[in-house]
């Protein structure tokens, strides 16, 4: 009997470090922008993420000081 191949995963899928999995709604063009940036900086879509989001919490904290 045959089986049916499986597609090979795509993109960089695999947490470092003690990180969670964290789900958020966006526009699409936004995710598809980020997923774009993803592939041109060979980054996965939750670094770049993580990266934005730090980056917001330091000007934010800067801010309420």
């Amino acid at each position: 009997m045959v089986g049916k191949k499986r597609a090979p995963k795509r993109g960089k899928r695999t947490p470092i470090g003690d990180r969670v999995t964290f789900l958020a709604m966006m526009d699409k063009d936004v995710i598809a922008d980020i997923k774009q940036v993803a592939i041109e900086e060979h980054r996965a879509a939750w670094d770049v993420m993580e990266q934005a989001a730090r980056e917001f919490l330091r000007r934010r904290a800067k801010m309420t000081k």
